[in-house]
């Protein structure tokens, strides 16, 4: 046009134009990472580094800049006539303003909102500032001065957002309408949000199949399938049944030929064979337990004897802090060391008794063995059964008294119910029928009770029986032994007599063997530490501290035989009527 060849051509006059400003254009581009550009392409400032600009990634604007004594070429005659090619400029803003404000982040977003445009801003202006932050899709703009710009990826939305309060101008014109302040702010797009929700998607499918891989990746493989049976197959199991180390797959594959039924005439033989071999398998298995036990014995001594010599050095060392304790070294350390040795000594002896008594548990435990292995006198092996099959028939009279008192009380509460159920109401049928199941089902569980412990207590009374009967054949037999014994020996018992009195009295005195004669010493004592006397009850607690096998009947048998030497009083009135044992020894001393 003409215009625009006026333009050019006054532009053109080679003038020396004052500089206003030379270096505001210079840094106004340098932020923004921007060289300034001649109309030949060429840079005007040829040290710029982009690296240092603001805005990285948006391309050299080249605006024609009056005022700053850039001269172009001149254009040749013949060169034809253009349309003005409209350039805008940004200016950055005010560093010491606050970062402007934007809204929360839509998820997926890829679409910004673009405010404050000048009303002359055409697409074309839009797309060139914006394309240098990305690929741009598509561009909405509106007839109020702002425009919606969609690109192609998310994170060309977060380059967009920083030319937020930029200041833009196009070309060289300072009219009001070519001019605005750039407000760029997230914007939700329906487009963006399907899009994030098929990513979404997406990703939980392969999440889905990320998971599915690993679950069977750590899934126990599946059993190889087992062959059908043969003769060749039959005779491959049987070699590999001799086999320790494939003896597992084989015993495998005979079970499931057995259960599959391949047992039969013809093949009974071979099966038989295979089971032979299984069953010899069990030798080899044992003796490989046994192996496996002595190691273990062995790994238990070393694990002691290390034991013990760990506890050999905590002992060393827990001296060494006693040693050092004593005043005579301790007065010469300071009070920070003495603490610390203090520190040390007390976690020391915890150690020191934690490890003692696992090895006193281990001692324990080995004694415990041992005394189970023990083997006792066949004698006192008699009578501690004897003693404990009465107090089982004691124990068993009892407990059938009592089971016969609750069932009496059950019996009188089912009549009570009876009684109160005509003339409850209808409402309360159902509880008072459910209470009379229950007591009803609560007696016969109790009768059942009952009949086994009958039951019981007759087998009690016939094994009592058969040893009473046992114990009278001893007694008759070791009073025929005793007969020929004085009937051979006449006038060696005269002598005996004449020369060891009390061997007699010992013969005819009611202790019959050397561990009464303890028992009796030991009640004796206690006896006498208690001059008024003390129950059953609590002279067997004594006892039993010293041995456990000791019972109160056989006690109480004992003491009853000796009636010059024990006696049992009454004492208390009503209720508290007790009875009580005493020593009496020194009167029936005096008496005999």
């Amino acid at each position: 046009s003409a215009d625009g060849g006026r333009n050019l051509s006054l532009d053109s006059i080679p003038m020396g134009l004052p500089m206003s400003d030379p270096t505001a254009w210079t840094t106004a581009m340098n932020n923004l990472g921007m060289a300034p550009m001649g109309m030949t392409g060429q840079p005007l400032l040829p040290d710029f580094d982009p690296a240092l600009g603001m805005m990285t990634g948006i391309p050299p604007i080249n605006p024609m800049m009056p005022g700053l004594g850039i001269v172009p070429p001149p254009i040749p005659p013949d060169m034809p006539a253009v349309k003005e090619i409209i350039h805008c400029m940004l200016f950055p803003p005010n560093p010491h303003l606050p970062p402007p404000a934007t809204r929360e982040r839509p998820p997926g977003c890829k679409t910004v909102f673009v405010g404050g445009l000048p009303e002359n801003g055409t697409e074309q202006i839009i797309m060139e500032v914006f394309e240098q932050c990305g690929e741009v899709i598509a561009i909405r703009k509106s007839k109020k001065n702002f425009c919606h710009i969609r690109f192609a990826e998310e994170f060309m939305v977060d380059k967009a957002l920083y030319l937020s309060g930029y200041r833009i101008r196009l070309g060289s014109s300072t009219d009001k309408k070519d001019t605005g302040r750039l407000h760029v702010d997230f914007a939700q797009a329906r487009d963006d949000l399907y899009e994030w929700e098929c990513k979404q998607r997406m990703l939980a499918r392969e999440e889905r199949h990320r998971r599915r891989l690993e679950e069977e990746r750590f899934r126990p493989p599946s059993p190889p399938p087992v062959v059908h049976y043969s003769d060749h197959e039959c005779s491959v199991v049987a070699e590999k049944l001799k086999d320790d180390t494939k003896f597992l797959e084989a015993i495998q594959t005979l079970l499931t030929w057995i259960e599959r039924g391949e047992v039969n005439r013809r093949t009974a033989n071979n099966f038989y064979s295979m089971i032979q071999s299984a069953n010899s398998h069990i030798r080899r298995l044992v003796n490989e337990k046994a192996a496996h036990e002595k190691e273990m014995e062995e790994a238990k001594e070393k694990f002691k004897l290390a034991l013990s010599g760990i506890l050999v050095q905590f002992e060393q060392i827990v001296a060494v802090y006693h040693s050092a304790s004593k005043q005579k070294a301790w007065d010469h350390f300071t009070k920070a060391q003495r603490k610390n040795i203090s520190v040390w000594c007390k976690q020391a002896e915890e150690i020191r008794n934690i490890h003692n008594d696992e090895l006193m548990g281990i001692r324990r435990e080995e004694e415990m063995e041992m005394s189970d292995e023990e083997i006792e006198d066949p004698s006192e092996m008699k009578e501690t059964e004897e003693s404990a099959l009465v107090s089982q028939v004691e124990a068993l009279k009892e407990e059938n008294d009592s089971l016969r008192w609750q069932l009496d009380a059950y019996r009188n509460e089912v009549e009570l119910l009876k009684q109160e159920q005509g003339k409850a109401s209808r409402d309360e049928d159902t509880t008072k029928e459910q209470q009379m199941k229950l007591l009803q089902q609560a007696l016969q569980g109790m009768q059942k009770h009952l009949l086994k412990v009958q039951d019981e207590y007759k087998k009690r009374e016939a094994e009592l029986e058969k040893v009473r009967e046992d114990k009278l054949k001893i007694e008759t037999l070791l009073e025929n032994l005793k007969e020929q014994e004085s009937s051979t020996s006449r006038v060696c018992v005269c002598s005996q007599e004449k020369d060891c009195p009390v061997e007699k009295t010992l013969s005819n005195s009611p202790v019959k063997s050397e561990r009464e004669v303890l028992l009796v010493g030991i009640i004796s004592t206690f006896l006498h530490v208690h001059p008024f006397g003390a129950s059953i009850e609590y002279i067997c607690s004594y006892l039993q501290r010293l041995d456990s096998k000791i019972c109160t009947a056989e006690v109480e048998v004992l003491m009853t035989r000796l009636q010059n030497t024990f006696r049992q009083e009454l004492s208390g009135v009503g209720a508290s009527l007790e009875k009580r044992w005493k020593f009496c020894g020194f009167d029936g001393l005096k008496m005999t």
